[in-house]
Parts: structure tokens; sequence; C-alpha cells
């Protein structure tokens, strides 16, 4: 299979930052909900500062070492640094204008105020004043700058201040320059009392606090400048496969130094002067296209917490309570259910409680012999691990595939692993060189004949709390043919041997890549005999360029493929004689879309797989990943009529892709509006 040329691929980082724009659009949305629409704002951020951490990180390593290797599209390191340099620039104007000029004097209009220094009055002053003496100065450790304190080590992430000062201190010392550290465990918003603050919900930014007493950490000294700065470093960790022994204790070692990477970008207030950010550009070795000023907090992730302290739920979206599958509401017994029939689970608009319950039963069914699970993201309070360590506990054969090297929960990962080690469960760490992205749970249970076994497969993690924010499907089952095909995923992960013929699966890295690429060709092949063809694809991204390839041939035989990538995408859709017949569509909205499903037409016999794997070169070949079909015709139905069509019918929430790369929102004709995700909360929850 050839690869596309360079000229019909988007880049990939700025097809990421594209998709950070639709997320932006959220918060300028006047139909989300306003406090909502301050999440969104810090979504942003948060999105932001991971794709400096390990997008641009990586783009300044290839610079740094004159890399030759050019992009699928073409562009060298240097012209894709440029490029989203540019581009990222932009958007963080664009919103710290949103917060300024919009939400902000919006919030304010409903009552939520943050209390600005200029608007302080004097109650508001001296409790202000207070609350630094109090809370603020004991924990503060200024640095004096000059031969005997250098520039400090600065955390990844955190808020500092660069100060000016004038004068002589107790010693004769005049550096001129200071910086003050401030500690994480300070709240970066403080909710005044609202008899001090005149409203019920008055905050004031620690910035602001600090802006306002810093002299007082510098005594006879005069304070000319006081400047918020937040520096984002590379954090990527490195692991050498080869000559690491313990991967565990391997990565115990590197997490304390992802803090300190190497730098790339500086913020700053926006009334840092000239003279300070040269200064802070050159500790940081950074660049001046590395500097981002703004107006306002230089780190609005920390402005999350400010909807769950405001009881306001008409300013937020309404509450709903995820639905029970029929067959699960009354009977308690979920292995008797399972064996009546496939279940299927569509989160977050039904509830993830059973896939709870099936690992806490099988944990305290005495018929039970063994649980094995893989786990990539699943939070520092999960029930699911309490229970396999209960099960553990009572003797019960437990395996665990824990990825250490799930990005920034790898901490949370270890901790897990001690734990279940601990109490005689077996944790394996995978494979090396491919991260175990599979998201699969298998019970053997003795039964009346002998073993049987029952499964879990999903397309999202097992994290309770992501389950009702993010889009996923589960599945569980007790089908012979599936749940053997997970026995030897299983079997492969933890031991050794050739990889055997699945039934059922697709699996990376061995025969996923090369199913999707079959079934893209059969299509082609239906299309161009007349028979149906038609493509429906929904994931979280599309890069690989011999699925890109295999695309455009599909659409040049007549196949019509609609794509739904919510994040970015290089294929281009819509050019003429390549892409005529793709539809690329992105749905921004409540919750975040996760889950991956391919629809293929099959000249009239539909086939649907759910899957935990994107169409990525790094899904394909260098994890490991499951694609599972779903057989029941019913439930078949019910995928492509609650996770495909809604989705391509949506025009409140949908952006279309343009062949350059940008993307158009969807406008209701004539007030018809319809939202897949409200529709399927009407559907589906209760």
């Amino acid at each position: 299979m050839t690869t596309p040329s360079p000229d019909t691929l988007i880049n990939r980082e700025l097809g990421i930052l594209e998709f950070q724009r639709r997320v932006l659009a959220q918060a300028d949305d006047p139909e989300v909900p306003l406090l909502e629409r301050l999440k969104f704002l810090c979504i942003f951020s948060s999105n932001l500062d991971e794709f400096f951490e390990v997008r641009v990180a990586g783009l300044k390593e290839q610079i740094r070492a004159n890399a030759s290797q050019r992009s699928p599209d073409g562009m060298t390191a240097r012209q894709q640094y440029r490029a989203v340099s540019d581009r990222a620039h932009a958007l963080v104007a664009e919103q710290y204008a949103l917060f300024n000029h919009d939400i902000v004097p919006a919030l304010a209009a409903e009552g939520i105020h943050f209390l600005r220094r200029t608007q302080w009055n004097e109650a508001q002053a001296a409790w202000i004043r207070d609350y630094f003496f109090r809370e603020l100065m004991p924990v503060l450790t200024p640095v004096g700058l000059d031969p005997s304190h250098p520039f400090p080590r600065v955390l990844n992430k955190s808020l500092n201040f660069a100060v000016e000062l004038s004068g002589r201190d107790a010693f004769g010392r005049n550096s001129g320059a200071a910086v003050v550290q401030a500690p994480r465990a300070l709240p970066r918003v403080i909710h005044m009392p609202p008899e001090i603050a005149g409203c019920e919900y008055g905050f004031v930014f620690l910035s602001s606090i600090l802006h306002a007493h810093v002299g007082e950490l510098f005594a006879g000294m005069k304070v000319e400048g006081c400047y918020q700065f937040r520096v984002t470093r590379n954090s990527d960790l490195f692991v050498d496969d080869e000559e690491t022994k313990n991967l565990r204790q391997a990565l115990q070692g590197e997490l304390p130094q992802r803090n300190f990477g190497a730098a790339v970008r500086l913020e700053v207030a926006d009334n840092c002067s000239p003279a300070m950010a040269a200064f802070l550009l050159e500790q940081f070795e950074l660049d001046p296209d590395d500097l981002y000023q703004e107006h306002g907090p230089v780190n609005l992730v920390r402005l999350m917490q400010v909807p769950d302290w405001v009881d306001r739920p008409d300013l937020k979206f309404p509450p709903f309570v995820p639905a029970l599958p029929a067959q699960l509401a009354k009977d308690e017994d979920i292995f008797a259910q399972i064996r009546k029939g496939d279940i299927l689970l569509h989160h977050p608009f039904e509830s993830f409680q059973p896939v709870i319950d099936f690992i806490e039963q099988a944990a305290a069914d005495p018929q039970v012999v063994a649980i094995r699970q893989t786990v990539y993201r699943t939070g520092t309070d999960s029930m699911l691990m309490q229970a396999l360590i209960r099960a553990a506990q009572s003797g019960k054969e437990v395996t665990v595939v824990v990825e250490l090297l799930a990005r920034f929960d790898e901490e949370a990962n270890i901790n897990w692993a001690a734990k279940l080690e601990e109490v005689g469960a077996h944790v394996v760490y995978g494979v090396v060189g491919h991260k175990t992205h599979a998201k699969l749970a298998l019970v053997i249970r003795r039964e009346e004949g002998g073993l049987k076994r029952y499964a879990h497969l999903g397309t999202g993690n097992y994290h309770a709390r992501t389950a009702r924010l993010y889009t996923d499907f589960g599945l569980l089952t007790c089908d012979e043919a599936m749940t053997a095909d997970v026995v030897s995923l299983f079997t492969q992960i933890t031991g050794l041997g050739k990889a055997g013929k699945m039934k059922r699966l697709w699996q990376s890295p061995f025969t996923l890549h090369s199913e999707v690429i079959a079934a893209i060709e059969r299509e082609a092949a239906n299309a161009a005999a007349g028979k149906p063809a038609a493509i429906i694809a929904k994931m979280n991204a599309l890069l690989e360029p011999q699925v890109i390839a295999a695309l455009y041939a599909a659409s040049q035989a007549g196949v019509k493929i609609d794509l739904i990538v919510r994040g970015v995408c290089a294929l281009r859709p819509g050019i003429a004689g390549l892409s005529d017949n793709i539809r690329v569509r992105s749905i921004v909205g409540r919750f975040l879309e996760h889950s991956r499903i391919f629809y293929f037409r099959n000249g009239g016999d539909e086939q649907v797989y759910l899957s935990s794997a994107d169409w990525m070169d790094r899904n394909f070949f260098r994890r490991i990943e499951t694609a599972f079909p779903v057989l029941n015709p019913k439930l078949k139905k019910r995928v492509i009529n609650e996770g495909l069509k809604p989705y391509l019918r949506d025009n409140v929430q949908a952006w279309e892709m343009q062949p350059d790369g940008s993307y158009r929102r969807r406008k209701p004709r004539r007030g018809k509006t319809y939202c897949a995700q409200t529709a399927l909360l009407a559907l589906l929850s209760r």
C-alpha cells in the first residue's frame, strides 16, 4: 500500500491546535451554561499545557538535534514549530480576551465576582492583609538573586513571581531582583466571606494578594515591579527499554525529574517589564517566540474549582442519572444475566456501575477462581482496584496488567501495582516497547459442567469518574470464541510465545491494521462491483498514512465514507478526484467523545466493531489494542443508532472539516436543532 503524498495530508500539530480552537469555542458559546463556559476555558488551558509538555517539547528536541526528518505532510521540525507558535499565540490571546471581556463580566452580572486589587474597599483590603500574614507569609520563601543565591529551580507549571527591587537589605546587598515561589499547597483562588465581599460569591486571586503585599517579604527595600510567571517543561519520561531491568523502579526514579525537564514555554503577566521578560527567557534558555504575555492569571486551569464552589444549578448543565440496562435493573446476579445474552453499556448515558458490579461480584463469589484485568487509567480511589485487592486477599488468582507508562497517570498506577503485589496478586507491566491500551476484564467461574469465562471489553478506561464525562461503549459477554480470544491475549501479555490466530478480535500490533485495511478495501471492491458499500468510523484521531491512502482509494471507487473524528485528522476531505465521497466531522460538547466505532456495510451484512484504538501509527504498531465485533443483531443496531447516526445528524455541536484542515460549525436550518448528546441523554438516562 502506497502512502499519500504530503500535500494530501494535514499536519498533526496544527490539527491538534484546531481541536483546541473547537474546545475554546465552547467557552465562547452563549448557549452553554455560564459556569460550564468557565470550565471549558480551563479545559482549554489544561489541554494546551499538555500540548506544550509533549508535542512542542518533541519539536524543540528535533530542532536541537538538527533532525532532517520531515512530518508526513512535508514540514521540517522548525517549520512546524514556527506555524505552531503563531497559532498558539493567537489562541492564547483569544482565550484571555474571552475571559476578561466576556466571561468575567457575565459572571459578575450573576453575582459571581473576581475582586481585583483596584476594586478592594477598606474592609476587603483589611481582610486580605490579615489573610496574607496568617496564611501566606509563613510558607513563602523569597529568594534574592545574587552570587550566593542563583536562580532557583522552578517546578513545571508552578506559579512564581519575579520581583524587581531597589535599595539595600540588612547585609548591604542590592541585587535588584528576587523570585518568590508559591507553594502548590496554596489555593490559587480564595473564596472571600460574603459579609466581606459584599456578595455571596466573591473570589480573590492568590496572585492579587501577593502583588499587594510582596513588599512585606523584603523589609526596607522598594518593590519596583512584581510579575507572575510560569514555565512549562518537557514532561515526557525517558525509560530505556533495553537497559531497564525493573520498569516500576526505573519510573519511580524518573517521575521526580518530570518537574525539571527542559523548558518549552514561558508565561508572564502582560505588565512584565521587557527587561525582566528577557532575563527570565535567558534563565530558562528560551527564545522570544517561547514567551506568552497574558492579560490575567497565568494559570487559568486552577479556576476549575470555582464552578464546584458556586451553588448555582441554573448556570450549569442539568444533572442526570445514568440508567441501568433493563436486564440488570432487577436481577442482582450479573453472571446469570450475561448467560442470557450479551449486555451493551453506553456511558455516560448508562451507568458504569455494572462494570464495578462485575468485578465486585467476582471478587466476592466463591465460585470465581480467577480474575484478569488491564489497567491503563483508573484513578487514585478506584473501587475496581479495591475489589481486585479483596479478591486476591480471599485467595483468588488475580492477574493485573498495569500500564505504568500511561502518561500523567504513572504515579497512581505505580501505587496500585504496589498495593496489588502486597496482597499476592500477579502484577505485570505489559510488553516492552508496547503500551497495553486494550480495555479488558476476564472472570473465570466454576460452574456445572466445568469452568466458564465471562468478559468485559470496552472502548474506555476502568475509571468511574471519567465514565460520567466520556462517551464510551462496553460489552459484557460469555461468548465462547470472544472470551477464548481474551484468554489468549492475556496469555500473550503475561507469558511468552507466538501470537495465535484470534477468532473474533482484531489485535494490535498483529492484525488490527491489516484487518482495517482489508475491510476498507472490501468496501472499495463492493462499490466497484455495484454492491452496497459504506464506511462510518468514529474515533479520537486519524493519522496513519496507509489507512488514509486506503480511504482515499475507497472514495475514488465510490464508497460513501463518514468519519467522526473528535480530535486531529490528517485526511483531507472533499478534494475533487481524491476524497469527494469523504466527510469528516468533529463533535465537541458536554461529554468528551471517546468511543471508537468501525462500521462497514459489507455488501449488506453489516460489520460493527468497537475498539480501544484510534487509527494512528502508535495504536496499530506500538500498543496492545483490540477491536471486538458486536454480534447480537439488536446490540449492533443499538451501536449504529446510538453511536453513529445521532452524530451524523447533529447540527448543534458538530464541526465539519474543510479540505484545508479548518473546521466550520454546523448551523441548524429553520430552527430545527438536533444535539446528539442531548438526544441520547433523553433516550437513555433517567
